[in-house]
Protein backbone atom coordinates (compact mmCIF):
# COMPACT_ATOMS: atom_id res chain seq x y z
CA UNK A 1 0.00 0.00 0.00
CA UNK A 2 2.68 2.42 0.97
CA UNK A 3 4.75 2.00 -2.39
CA UNK A 4 0.80 2.65 -4.23
CA UNK A 5 0.97 6.01 -2.78
CA UNK A 6 2.67 7.92 -5.26
CA UNK A 7 0.99 5.95 -8.39
CA UNK A 8 -1.94 7.02 -6.80
CA UNK A 9 -1.07 10.34 -6.89
CA UNK A 10 0.15 10.65 -9.85
CA UNK A 11 -2.89 9.22 -11.53
CA UNK A 12 -5.14 12.01 -8.90
CA UNK A 13 -3.15 15.05 -10.43
CA UNK A 14 -3.65 13.39 -14.13
CA UNK A 15 -7.47 13.34 -13.83
CA UNK A 16 -7.52 16.49 -12.35
CA UNK A 17 -5.43 18.43 -14.55
CA UNK A 18 -7.73 16.40 -17.81
CA UNK A 19 -10.55 18.10 -16.03
CA UNK A 20 -11.68 21.83 -18.00
CA UNK A 21 -12.42 23.39 -15.02
CA UNK A 22 -9.19 22.98 -13.42
CA UNK A 23 -7.18 24.51 -16.29
CA UNK A 24 -10.01 27.40 -16.31
CA UNK A 25 -9.11 28.08 -12.69
CA UNK A 26 -5.14 27.74 -13.53
CA UNK A 27 -5.61 30.26 -16.53
CA UNK A 28 -7.17 32.92 -14.34
CA UNK A 29 -5.12 32.58 -11.21
CA UNK A 30 -2.44 33.13 -13.94
CA UNK A 31 -3.35 36.38 -15.51
CA UNK A 32 -4.69 37.60 -12.21
CA UNK A 33 -1.45 37.92 -10.94
CA UNK A 34 0.50 39.59 -14.14
CA UNK A 35 -2.42 41.66 -14.58
CA UNK A 36 -2.01 42.65 -11.06
CA UNK A 37 1.77 43.25 -11.22
CA UNK A 38 1.58 44.68 -14.82
CA UNK A 39 -1.85 46.73 -15.04
CA UNK A 40 -2.08 49.98 -13.09
CA UNK A 41 -6.10 50.54 -12.14
CA UNK A 42 -8.12 53.50 -14.02
CA UNK A 43 -9.43 56.19 -11.51
CA UNK A 44 -12.04 57.82 -12.07
CA UNK A 45 -14.49 59.75 -9.29
CA UNK A 46 -18.46 58.85 -8.44
CA UNK A 47 -20.13 62.50 -7.96
CA UNK A 48 -23.17 61.83 -5.78
CA UNK A 49 -25.41 64.67 -5.95
CA UNK A 50 -26.58 65.23 -1.58
CA UNK A 51 -29.44 67.27 -0.41
CA UNK A 52 -27.83 69.16 2.74
CA UNK A 53 -29.68 70.63 5.16
CA UNK A 54 -28.94 72.34 8.49
CA UNK A 55 -30.15 71.65 12.11
CA UNK A 56 -30.97 74.12 14.60
CA UNK A 57 -27.73 74.82 15.57
CA UNK A 58 -26.33 75.40 11.75
CA UNK A 59 -24.78 72.00 11.56
CA UNK A 60 -24.95 70.46 7.72
CA UNK A 61 -26.06 67.18 7.63
CA UNK A 62 -27.59 64.78 4.26
CA UNK A 63 -29.50 61.45 4.91
CA UNK A 64 -28.84 57.65 4.12
CA UNK A 65 -30.35 54.78 4.99
CA UNK A 66 -32.71 57.27 7.47
CA UNK A 67 -29.17 58.31 9.32
CA UNK A 68 -28.25 61.92 9.52
CA UNK A 69 -24.72 62.12 8.09
CA UNK A 70 -23.20 65.25 9.72
CA UNK A 71 -20.21 66.84 7.45
CA UNK A 72 -17.15 67.73 9.14
CA UNK A 73 -14.74 69.37 6.90
CA UNK A 74 -16.64 70.80 3.40
CA UNK A 75 -14.09 71.44 0.30
CA UNK A 76 -14.52 74.04 -2.63
CA UNK A 77 -14.68 71.85 -5.81
CA UNK A 78 -12.10 74.10 -7.54
CA UNK A 79 -9.67 72.89 -4.71
CA UNK A 80 -10.48 69.62 -4.42
CA UNK A 81 -7.81 66.47 -4.55
CA UNK A 82 -10.93 64.59 -6.34
CA UNK A 83 -12.15 67.29 -9.28
CA UNK A 84 -11.51 66.19 -12.82
CA UNK A 85 -8.07 68.36 -12.78
CA UNK A 86 -6.52 66.38 -10.15
CA UNK A 87 -8.10 63.12 -11.40
CA UNK A 88 -6.29 63.36 -14.74
CA UNK A 89 -3.13 64.52 -13.23
CA UNK A 90 -3.73 61.35 -10.54
CA UNK A 91 -3.99 59.36 -14.07
CA UNK A 92 -1.64 60.89 -16.48
CA UNK A 93 1.13 60.64 -13.63
CA UNK A 94 -0.13 56.73 -12.69
CA UNK A 95 -0.76 56.97 -9.73
CA UNK A 96 -3.22 56.86 -6.81
CA UNK A 97 -5.16 60.23 -6.08
CA UNK A 98 -4.53 62.25 -2.69
CA UNK A 99 -8.13 61.53 -0.76
CA UNK A 100 -10.57 58.91 -1.30
CA UNK A 101 -13.77 60.93 -0.26
CA UNK A 102 -14.61 64.31 -0.10
CA UNK A 103 -18.02 66.66 0.35
CA UNK A 104 -17.72 69.28 -1.77
CA UNK A 105 -19.85 72.75 -2.75
CA UNK A 106 -19.93 74.05 -6.10
CA UNK A 107 -21.60 77.37 -6.92
CA UNK A 108 -23.55 77.98 -10.19
CA UNK A 109 -25.87 80.03 -11.48
CA UNK A 110 -28.74 78.43 -9.72
CA UNK A 111 -27.22 77.97 -6.22
CA UNK A 112 -24.78 76.49 -4.08
CA UNK A 113 -24.81 72.77 -4.82
CA UNK A 114 -23.22 69.86 -2.76
CA UNK A 115 -22.09 66.54 -4.14
CA UNK A 116 -20.06 63.54 -2.36
CA UNK A 117 -17.21 62.84 -4.27
CA UNK A 118 -15.85 58.67 -4.16
CA UNK A 119 -12.81 57.41 -5.68
CA UNK A 120 -12.91 54.07 -7.73
CA UNK A 121 -10.19 52.06 -9.57
CA UNK A 122 -10.83 49.50 -11.86
CA UNK A 123 -8.98 47.51 -14.23
CA UNK A 124 -10.71 47.61 -16.78
CA UNK A 125 -12.52 44.46 -18.08
CA UNK A 126 -9.67 42.40 -15.93
CA UNK A 127 -12.07 43.74 -13.14
CA UNK A 128 -14.91 41.61 -13.86
CA UNK A 129 -12.57 38.46 -13.70
CA UNK A 130 -13.34 37.54 -9.38
CA UNK A 131 -17.17 37.05 -11.02
CA UNK A 132 -16.43 35.56 -14.30
CA UNK A 133 -14.11 33.00 -12.56
CA UNK A 134 -17.09 32.44 -9.48
CA UNK A 135 -19.48 32.09 -12.14
CA UNK A 136 -18.02 29.79 -15.29
CA UNK A 137 -16.86 27.51 -12.55
CA UNK A 138 -19.94 27.48 -10.52
CA UNK A 139 -21.70 26.11 -13.98
CA UNK A 140 -18.74 23.79 -14.73
CA UNK A 141 -18.55 22.01 -11.28
CA UNK A 142 -22.17 22.98 -9.44
CA UNK A 143 -19.99 22.93 -6.69
CA UNK A 144 -20.81 26.70 -5.60
CA UNK A 145 -18.09 26.81 -1.94
CA UNK A 146 -15.10 26.02 -4.34
CA UNK A 147 -16.09 28.57 -7.48
CA UNK A 148 -16.68 31.44 -5.04
CA UNK A 149 -13.47 30.82 -3.25
CA UNK A 150 -11.69 30.43 -6.79
CA UNK A 151 -12.77 33.95 -7.29
CA UNK A 152 -12.56 35.28 -4.08
CA UNK A 153 -8.10 33.97 -4.85
CA UNK A 154 -8.41 35.65 -8.90
CA UNK A 155 -9.70 38.89 -6.87
CA UNK A 156 -7.51 39.10 -3.96
CA UNK A 157 -4.14 38.09 -6.19
CA UNK A 158 -5.44 40.90 -9.03
CA UNK A 159 -5.37 43.76 -6.15
CA UNK A 160 -1.76 42.12 -5.06
CA UNK A 161 -3.27 41.07 -1.83
CA UNK A 162 -1.64 37.35 -1.60
CA UNK A 163 -1.92 37.43 2.18
CA UNK A 164 -5.70 35.76 1.66
CA UNK A 165 -6.68 35.55 5.34
CA UNK A 166 -5.40 38.65 7.02
CA UNK A 167 -5.91 40.74 4.14
CA UNK A 168 -9.69 39.52 2.90
CA UNK A 169 -11.01 37.18 4.86
CA UNK A 170 -10.75 38.75 8.24
CA UNK A 171 -11.87 42.11 6.85
CA UNK A 172 -14.77 40.47 5.17
CA UNK A 173 -15.80 38.11 8.45
CA UNK A 174 -15.81 41.60 10.44
CA UNK A 175 -18.31 43.50 8.50
CA UNK A 176 -21.89 43.95 10.37
CA UNK A 177 -23.24 41.91 7.04
CA UNK A 178 -21.20 38.91 7.77
CA UNK A 179 -22.08 38.95 11.67
CA UNK A 180 -25.61 39.10 11.02
CA UNK A 181 -25.35 36.29 8.28
CA UNK A 182 -23.63 33.99 11.31
CA UNK A 183 -26.27 35.26 13.74
CA UNK A 184 -29.52 34.83 11.34
CA UNK A 185 -29.25 32.04 9.05
CA UNK A 186 -26.41 29.67 10.92
CA UNK A 187 -27.04 30.08 15.08
CA UNK A 188 -30.63 31.10 14.87
CA UNK A 189 -32.44 29.72 11.72
CA UNK A 190 -30.26 26.76 12.18
CA UNK A 191 -31.43 26.43 15.74
CA UNK A 192 -35.13 26.69 15.00
CA UNK A 193 -35.21 24.14 12.08
CA UNK A 194 -33.30 22.12 14.44
CA UNK A 195 -35.87 22.32 16.82
CA UNK A 196 -38.90 21.58 14.47
CA UNK A 197 -37.15 18.46 12.95
CA UNK A 198 -36.64 17.31 16.63
CA UNK A 199 -40.29 18.04 17.55
CA UNK A 200 -41.55 16.76 14.15
CA UNK A 201 -43.24 19.98 14.26
CA UNK A 202 -42.78 20.70 10.24
CA UNK A 203 -44.00 17.49 9.61
CA UNK A 204 -47.36 17.87 12.01
CA UNK A 205 -47.96 21.62 10.30
CA UNK A 206 -47.62 19.86 6.98
CA UNK A 207 -50.07 17.77 7.66
CA UNK A 208 -52.62 19.34 9.28
CA UNK A 209 -52.53 22.25 6.48
CA UNK A 210 -52.84 19.31 3.61
CA UNK A 211 -55.80 18.01 5.55
CA UNK A 212 -57.45 21.27 5.43
CA UNK A 213 -56.76 23.35 3.05
CA UNK A 214 -53.89 21.63 0.54
CA UNK A 215 -55.58 19.00 -1.85
CA UNK A 216 -52.87 18.17 -4.31
CA UNK A 217 -49.25 19.88 -5.44
CA UNK A 218 -51.86 22.85 -7.26
CA UNK A 219 -52.99 23.96 -3.44
CA UNK A 220 -49.07 23.43 -2.14
CA UNK A 221 -47.93 25.79 -4.61
CA UNK A 222 -50.54 28.44 -4.68
CA UNK A 223 -50.00 28.76 -0.30
CA UNK A 224 -46.43 29.26 -1.46
CA UNK A 225 -46.87 31.73 -3.77
CA UNK A 226 -49.67 33.42 -1.25
CA UNK A 227 -47.00 33.38 1.49
CA UNK A 228 -44.46 34.83 -0.86
CA UNK A 229 -46.82 37.74 -1.48
CA UNK A 230 -47.91 38.17 1.87
CA UNK A 231 -44.07 38.09 3.39
CA UNK A 232 -43.56 41.57 1.19
CA UNK A 233 -40.43 42.88 3.10
CA UNK A 234 -38.58 41.18 0.15
CA UNK A 235 -34.81 40.01 -0.08
CA UNK A 236 -33.51 37.40 2.29
CA UNK A 237 -36.82 38.08 4.57
CA UNK A 238 -38.60 36.32 2.62
CA UNK A 239 -36.65 33.41 1.20
CA UNK A 240 -36.05 32.39 4.60
CA UNK A 241 -39.58 32.62 5.97
CA UNK A 242 -41.37 31.19 3.02
CA UNK A 243 -39.12 28.83 1.97
CA UNK A 244 -38.74 27.16 5.97
CA UNK A 245 -42.68 27.05 5.97
CA UNK A 246 -43.80 25.77 2.74
CA UNK A 247 -41.00 23.04 1.98
CA UNK A 248 -42.55 20.23 4.41
CA UNK A 249 -45.67 20.95 2.67
CA UNK A 250 -44.37 20.98 -0.72
CA UNK A 251 -42.56 17.64 -0.02
CA UNK A 252 -45.60 15.95 1.15
CA UNK A 253 -47.48 16.69 -2.63
CA UNK A 254 -43.56 15.68 -4.82
CA UNK A 255 -43.07 19.36 -5.86
CA UNK A 256 -39.89 19.47 -7.20
CA UNK A 257 -37.38 21.66 -5.33
CA UNK A 258 -36.91 23.90 -8.32
CA UNK A 259 -40.44 24.26 -8.90
CA UNK A 260 -40.54 25.45 -4.71
CA UNK A 261 -37.41 27.69 -5.12
CA UNK A 262 -38.34 29.14 -8.10
CA UNK A 263 -41.56 30.16 -6.42
CA UNK A 264 -39.78 31.27 -3.36
CA UNK A 265 -37.24 33.48 -5.56
CA UNK A 266 -39.16 35.11 -7.38
CA UNK A 267 -41.76 36.18 -5.08
CA UNK A 268 -39.21 37.91 -2.77
CA UNK A 269 -37.37 40.78 -4.53
CA UNK A 270 -40.18 40.97 -7.54
CA UNK A 271 -42.69 41.38 -4.75
CA UNK A 272 -40.73 43.82 -2.83
CA UNK A 273 -40.66 46.07 -5.73
CA UNK A 274 -43.86 45.44 -6.60
CA UNK A 275 -45.54 46.31 -2.72
CA UNK A 276 -42.55 48.60 -1.48
CA UNK A 277 -44.04 49.35 2.12
CA UNK A 278 -40.39 48.11 2.98
CA UNK A 279 -36.78 49.10 3.53
CA UNK A 280 -36.28 49.59 -0.30
CA UNK A 281 -37.96 53.20 -0.77
CA UNK A 282 -35.51 54.54 1.94
CA UNK A 283 -32.65 52.86 0.67
CA UNK A 284 -33.44 54.12 -2.71
CA UNK A 285 -34.25 57.63 -2.40
CA UNK A 286 -30.99 58.29 -1.33
CA UNK A 287 -29.36 57.58 -4.88
CA UNK A 288 -31.85 59.90 -6.95
CA UNK A 289 -31.26 63.43 -6.09
CA UNK A 290 -30.11 65.14 -8.53
CA UNK A 291 -29.97 68.69 -8.83
CA UNK A 292 -32.04 70.73 -10.90
CA UNK A 293 -35.11 67.87 -11.18
CA UNK A 294 -38.08 69.58 -9.64
CA UNK A 295 -39.77 66.21 -8.95
CA UNK A 296 -36.70 64.59 -7.37
CA UNK A 297 -35.84 68.19 -4.91
CA UNK A 298 -36.48 66.53 -1.46
CA UNK A 299 -36.83 63.14 0.09
CA UNK A 300 -40.69 63.20 -0.04
CA UNK A 301 -40.89 63.73 -3.72
CA UNK A 302 -38.49 61.41 -4.58
CA UNK A 303 -40.38 58.85 -2.23
CA UNK A 304 -43.70 59.78 -4.29
CA UNK A 305 -41.37 58.93 -7.41
CA UNK A 306 -40.54 55.43 -6.58
CA UNK A 307 -44.26 54.97 -5.71
CA UNK A 308 -45.74 56.59 -9.25
CA UNK A 309 -43.58 54.66 -10.79
CA UNK A 310 -44.20 50.75 -9.51
CA UNK A 311 -46.93 50.26 -11.79
CA UNK A 312 -43.96 50.54 -14.64
CA UNK A 313 -42.18 47.36 -12.72
CA UNK A 314 -42.88 45.26 -16.17
CA UNK A 315 -40.14 43.18 -15.32
CA UNK A 316 -41.68 42.64 -11.40
CA UNK A 317 -45.06 42.34 -12.32
CA UNK A 318 -44.65 39.42 -15.24
CA UNK A 319 -42.59 37.36 -12.98
CA UNK A 320 -44.69 37.44 -9.94
CA UNK A 321 -48.17 36.59 -12.51
CA UNK A 322 -45.56 33.78 -13.98
CA UNK A 323 -45.03 31.98 -10.68
CA UNK A 324 -48.69 32.51 -9.70
CA UNK A 325 -49.80 30.57 -13.70
CA UNK A 326 -47.14 28.37 -11.94
CA UNK A 327 -48.97 27.48 -8.94
CA UNK A 328 -52.16 26.72 -10.70
CA UNK A 329 -50.21 24.68 -13.62
CA UNK A 330 -51.28 27.18 -16.13
CA UNK A 331 -47.56 28.46 -16.67
CA UNK A 332 -47.14 29.33 -20.77
CA UNK A 333 -43.88 28.81 -20.97
CA UNK A 334 -40.89 27.12 -18.42
CA UNK A 335 -37.89 25.70 -19.66
CA UNK A 336 -37.89 22.01 -20.20
CA UNK A 337 -35.48 21.74 -17.51
CA UNK A 338 -38.26 22.88 -15.30
CA UNK A 339 -40.45 20.33 -17.51
CA UNK A 340 -38.33 17.89 -16.79
CA UNK A 341 -38.39 18.52 -13.17
CA UNK A 342 -42.30 18.58 -12.14
CA UNK A 343 -42.41 15.64 -14.47
CA UNK A 344 -39.96 13.19 -12.54
CA UNK A 345 -41.11 14.92 -9.32
CA UNK A 346 -44.59 13.67 -9.90
CA UNK A 347 -44.04 10.41 -11.81
CA UNK A 348 -41.31 8.91 -9.35
CA UNK A 349 -41.59 10.97 -6.31
CA UNK A 350 -37.75 12.04 -6.45
CA UNK A 351 -37.82 15.79 -5.40
CA UNK A 352 -34.31 16.20 -6.41
CA UNK A 353 -32.53 15.49 -9.82
CA UNK A 354 -29.89 12.17 -10.37
CA UNK A 355 -26.47 13.52 -8.49
CA UNK A 356 -27.43 16.98 -7.31
CA UNK A 357 -26.31 18.70 -3.85
CA UNK A 358 -29.37 20.06 -2.24
CA UNK A 359 -28.48 23.04 0.20
CA UNK A 360 -30.24 21.58 2.86
CA UNK A 361 -28.19 18.92 4.60
CA UNK A 362 -29.98 15.66 5.75
CA UNK A 363 -29.88 16.60 9.39
CA UNK A 364 -32.91 18.87 8.54
CA UNK A 365 -34.81 16.26 6.63
CA UNK A 366 -34.49 13.26 8.93
CA UNK A 367 -37.33 13.13 11.44
CA UNK A 368 -35.96 11.72 15.01
CA UNK A 369 -38.88 12.33 17.41
CA UNK A 370 -37.95 11.21 20.91
CA UNK A 371 -40.24 8.68 21.63
CA UNK A 372 -41.82 10.44 24.62
CA UNK A 373 -42.97 13.39 22.91
CA UNK A 374 -45.79 14.11 20.40
CA UNK A 375 -45.54 15.93 17.95
CA UNK A 376 -48.43 18.60 16.99
CA UNK A 377 -48.95 21.54 14.85
CA UNK A 378 -48.68 23.91 17.38
CA UNK A 379 -44.91 23.71 17.85
CA UNK A 380 -44.32 25.30 14.07
CA UNK A 381 -47.30 27.26 14.01
CA UNK A 382 -46.69 28.94 17.11
CA UNK A 383 -42.89 30.24 16.56
CA UNK A 384 -44.04 30.83 13.02
CA UNK A 385 -46.65 33.11 14.44
CA UNK A 386 -44.47 35.04 16.96
CA UNK A 387 -41.61 35.34 14.23
CA UNK A 388 -44.15 37.29 11.88
CA UNK A 389 -45.88 39.52 14.17
CA UNK A 390 -42.65 40.42 15.38
CA UNK A 391 -41.13 41.26 12.35
CA UNK A 392 -44.22 43.52 11.15
CA UNK A 393 -44.43 45.04 14.41
CA UNK A 394 -41.58 46.29 14.36
CA UNK A 395 -41.13 47.31 10.22
CA UNK A 396 -44.64 49.47 11.11
CA UNK A 397 -43.14 50.45 13.85
CA UNK A 398 -39.51 51.66 12.90
CA UNK A 399 -39.52 51.45 8.91
CA UNK A 400 -37.00 48.22 8.96
CA UNK A 401 -38.14 44.58 9.90
CA UNK A 402 -36.34 43.52 13.19
CA UNK A 403 -35.52 40.29 11.68
CA UNK A 404 -32.98 38.95 14.31
CA UNK A 405 -35.05 39.71 17.12
CA UNK A 406 -37.88 37.61 15.56
CA UNK A 407 -36.36 34.22 14.90
CA UNK A 408 -34.42 35.20 18.34
CA UNK A 409 -37.81 35.48 20.04
CA UNK A 410 -38.67 31.94 17.85
CA UNK A 411 -36.52 30.30 19.07
CA UNK A 412 -36.85 30.78 22.44
CA UNK A 413 -40.79 30.08 22.40
CA UNK A 414 -40.48 26.72 20.23
CA UNK A 415 -37.43 25.68 22.70
CA UNK A 416 -39.55 26.69 25.57
CA UNK A 417 -42.92 24.63 24.62
CA UNK A 418 -40.96 21.55 23.56
CA UNK A 419 -39.77 21.50 26.80
CA UNK A 420 -43.27 22.21 28.84
CA UNK A 421 -44.88 19.62 26.66
CA UNK A 422 -41.81 17.02 28.05
CA UNK A 423 -39.19 16.83 25.62
CA UNK A 424 -35.86 16.11 27.70
CA UNK A 425 -32.61 19.23 27.56
CA UNK A 426 -30.68 16.64 26.12
CA UNK A 427 -32.43 16.04 23.14
CA UNK A 428 -33.68 19.56 22.60
CA UNK A 429 -29.76 20.66 22.64
CA UNK A 430 -29.17 17.57 20.02
CA UNK A 431 -31.74 19.11 17.96
CA UNK A 432 -30.19 22.49 17.59
CA UNK A 433 -26.49 20.96 17.18
CA UNK A 434 -27.80 19.13 13.99
CA UNK A 435 -29.91 22.32 13.15
CA UNK A 436 -26.77 24.48 13.32
CA UNK A 437 -25.38 20.97 11.71
CA UNK A 438 -27.42 21.55 8.70
CA UNK A 439 -26.78 25.16 7.42
CA UNK A 440 -23.23 25.70 8.24
CA UNK A 441 -22.61 24.90 4.63
CA UNK A 442 -24.90 27.26 3.25
CA UNK A 443 -24.16 29.93 5.90
CA UNK A 444 -20.41 29.29 4.31
CA UNK A 445 -21.51 29.89 0.79
CA UNK A 446 -23.57 33.04 1.98
CA UNK A 447 -20.24 34.49 3.87
CA UNK A 448 -18.22 33.94 1.08
CA UNK A 449 -20.65 35.35 -1.03
CA UNK A 450 -20.61 38.37 0.49
CA UNK A 451 -16.78 38.69 0.38
CA UNK A 452 -16.91 38.01 -3.44
CA UNK A 453 -19.45 41.25 -3.47
CA UNK A 454 -16.22 43.17 -1.53
CA UNK A 455 -13.82 41.38 -4.09
CA UNK A 456 -15.96 43.13 -7.14
CA UNK A 457 -16.56 45.84 -5.66
CA UNK A 458 -12.93 46.68 -4.74
CA UNK A 459 -11.40 45.65 -8.54
CA UNK A 460 -14.23 48.43 -9.81
CA UNK A 461 -16.33 45.71 -12.02
CA UNK A 462 -19.48 48.08 -11.69
CA UNK A 463 -17.68 51.36 -12.22
CA UNK A 464 -16.37 50.12 -15.22
CA UNK A 465 -19.11 48.28 -16.74
CA UNK A 466 -20.54 51.70 -15.43
CA UNK A 467 -18.34 54.01 -17.60
CA UNK A 468 -18.29 51.44 -20.59
CA UNK A 469 -22.27 52.61 -21.23
CA UNK A 470 -21.39 56.20 -22.29
CA UNK A 471 -23.96 58.79 -22.75
CA UNK A 472 -24.56 59.09 -26.79
CA UNK A 473 -27.25 56.81 -26.94
CA UNK A 474 -30.82 57.30 -28.57
CA UNK A 475 -33.46 58.48 -25.97
CA UNK A 476 -35.91 55.25 -26.62
CA UNK A 477 -33.01 52.53 -26.60
CA UNK A 478 -32.22 54.06 -23.30
CA UNK A 479 -33.90 52.14 -20.84
CA UNK A 480 -33.31 48.42 -22.36
CA UNK A 481 -29.59 49.75 -22.02
CA UNK A 482 -30.07 50.47 -18.44
CA UNK A 483 -31.41 47.04 -17.94
CA UNK A 484 -29.09 45.70 -19.78
CA UNK A 485 -26.21 47.49 -18.03
CA UNK A 486 -27.81 46.22 -14.46
CA UNK A 487 -28.41 42.98 -15.01
CA UNK A 488 -24.55 42.56 -15.82
CA UNK A 489 -23.67 44.43 -12.59
CA UNK A 490 -25.87 42.20 -10.58
CA UNK A 491 -25.41 38.87 -11.93
CA UNK A 492 -21.49 39.46 -11.58
CA UNK A 493 -21.55 40.98 -8.17
CA UNK A 494 -24.64 39.07 -6.89
CA UNK A 495 -26.26 41.96 -5.37
CA UNK A 496 -29.40 44.44 -6.75
CA UNK A 497 -28.73 46.87 -3.27
CA UNK A 498 -25.17 47.22 -4.22
CA UNK A 499 -26.03 47.59 -8.24
CA UNK A 500 -28.15 50.86 -7.26
CA UNK A 501 -25.38 52.27 -5.73
CA UNK A 502 -23.55 51.66 -8.34
CA UNK A 503 -26.19 52.32 -11.49
CA UNK A 504 -28.32 54.95 -10.20
CA UNK A 505 -25.80 57.87 -9.72
CA UNK A 506 -25.11 57.38 -13.16
CA UNK A 507 -28.88 56.44 -14.56
CA UNK A 508 -30.79 58.98 -13.23
CA UNK A 509 -28.74 62.30 -14.35
CA UNK A 510 -28.53 60.37 -17.99
CA UNK A 511 -32.10 60.20 -18.48
CA UNK A 512 -32.68 63.70 -17.18
CA UNK A 513 -29.47 64.37 -19.54
CA UNK A 514 -30.76 62.67 -22.83
CA UNK A 515 -34.73 63.95 -21.67
CA UNK A 516 -33.09 67.67 -21.80
CA UNK A 517 -31.13 67.50 -24.99
CA UNK A 518 -33.56 64.92 -27.23
CA UNK A 519 -36.95 67.59 -26.76
CA UNK A 520 -38.94 64.31 -24.99
CA UNK A 521 -42.76 66.11 -23.71
CA UNK A 522 -42.97 64.47 -20.87
CA UNK A 523 -39.62 63.68 -19.29
CA UNK A 524 -40.80 62.79 -15.57
CA UNK A 525 -42.53 59.41 -17.77
CA UNK A 526 -39.54 58.81 -19.48
CA UNK A 527 -37.44 59.21 -16.06
CA UNK A 528 -39.66 56.75 -14.40
CA UNK A 529 -39.14 54.21 -16.93
CA UNK A 530 -35.37 54.52 -16.75
CA UNK A 531 -35.97 54.05 -13.18
CA UNK A 532 -38.04 50.88 -13.17
CA UNK A 533 -35.63 49.62 -15.93
CA UNK A 534 -32.80 50.26 -13.54
CA UNK A 535 -34.72 48.61 -10.38
CA UNK A 536 -36.08 45.69 -12.26
CA UNK A 537 -32.80 44.82 -14.29
CA UNK A 538 -31.26 44.76 -10.45
CA UNK A 539 -33.70 42.58 -9.52
CA UNK A 540 -33.31 40.08 -12.50
CA UNK A 541 -29.54 40.29 -12.72
CA UNK A 542 -29.75 39.44 -8.66
CA UNK A 543 -32.10 36.72 -8.61
CA UNK A 544 -30.15 34.81 -11.83
CA UNK A 545 -26.80 35.04 -10.33
CA UNK A 546 -25.22 31.53 -8.55
CA UNK A 547 -23.38 34.39 -6.20
CA UNK A 548 -26.22 35.72 -5.07
CA UNK A 549 -27.59 35.42 -1.26
CA UNK A 550 -30.77 35.19 -2.05
CA UNK A 551 -30.63 32.54 -4.86
CA UNK A 552 -28.21 30.94 -2.13
CA UNK A 553 -31.02 31.11 0.56
CA UNK A 554 -33.74 30.34 -1.83
CA UNK A 555 -31.94 26.68 -2.77
CA UNK A 556 -31.07 26.49 0.90
CA UNK A 557 -34.70 26.68 2.57
CA UNK A 558 -36.07 24.57 -0.01
CA UNK A 559 -33.22 21.83 0.18
CA UNK A 560 -33.16 22.63 -3.83
CA UNK A 561 -29.53 21.83 -5.46
CA UNK A 562 -27.64 25.43 -5.92
CA UNK A 563 -26.81 25.12 -10.14
CA UNK A 564 -30.18 23.24 -10.61
CA UNK A 565 -32.25 26.35 -9.31
CA UNK A 566 -30.44 28.63 -10.91
CA UNK A 567 -30.91 26.89 -14.64
CA UNK A 568 -34.32 26.27 -14.30
CA UNK A 569 -35.41 29.50 -12.94
CA UNK A 570 -33.00 31.52 -15.39
CA UNK A 571 -35.68 30.52 -18.70
CA UNK A 572 -38.80 31.66 -17.29
CA UNK A 573 -37.26 34.45 -15.55
CA UNK A 574 -35.20 35.48 -19.04
CA UNK A 575 -39.04 35.65 -20.77
CA UNK A 576 -40.10 38.12 -17.94
CA UNK A 577 -36.81 40.56 -18.62
CA UNK A 578 -37.09 40.36 -22.37
CA UNK A 579 -41.29 41.10 -22.11
CA UNK A 580 -40.14 44.04 -19.86
CA UNK A 581 -37.95 45.57 -21.84
CA UNK A 582 -40.22 45.14 -25.04
CA UNK A 583 -42.56 46.88 -22.53
CA UNK A 584 -40.23 49.80 -21.71
CA UNK A 585 -39.57 50.27 -25.34
CA UNK A 586 -42.95 50.98 -26.30
CA UNK A 587 -44.03 52.93 -23.64
CA UNK A 588 -41.23 55.34 -24.31
CA UNK A 589 -41.92 55.44 -28.39
CA UNK A 590 -45.86 55.94 -27.68
CA UNK A 591 -46.23 58.03 -24.61
CA UNK A 592 -42.91 60.32 -24.29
Amino acid sequence: MINQGPFIGRRHISELLRNPSAWIFIICITASIIVGRTVLPTVSVEKIPLDIKSNSSGRLFYSHQDEKIYIETLVDYRKSKLNAEAIEEANYQKRLPLASEEIVYLDAEAGRRYYQLKAKKHYGFWSLLPAFVAIILCWLTREPLTSLLGGIVAGSFLMGRFNIIENLMLPGLMTKNAAGILILYLWLLGALMGIWSKTGAAAAFAEMVTHRFVTGPRSAKFVAWLLGVFFFQGGTVSTVLVGTTVKPIADKEKISHEELSYIVDSTASPIASLIPFNAWPGYVQAFLFVGGIPFLATEADRLRFFFQSVPLSFYSIVAVLGTLLLSIDKAPYLGNRMRKAIKRSRETGELDAANSQPLSAKELEAIHVPENYESHASDFFIPLVVLIAIALVTFFITGTPEVRWAFAAAVVIAALMALVRGMDLFDLIKGVGEGLKGVVLGSVILIFAIIIGIVSQETGGGIYLVELLGDSIPYWLLPVALQLLTIIIAFSTGTSWGTYAVAFPLAIPLAWAVAQTQGIENPHLFMSVCFAAVLNGSVYGDQCSPISDTTILSSMCTGCDLMDHVKTQMPPATLAALIAGIGWTIVVLLFV
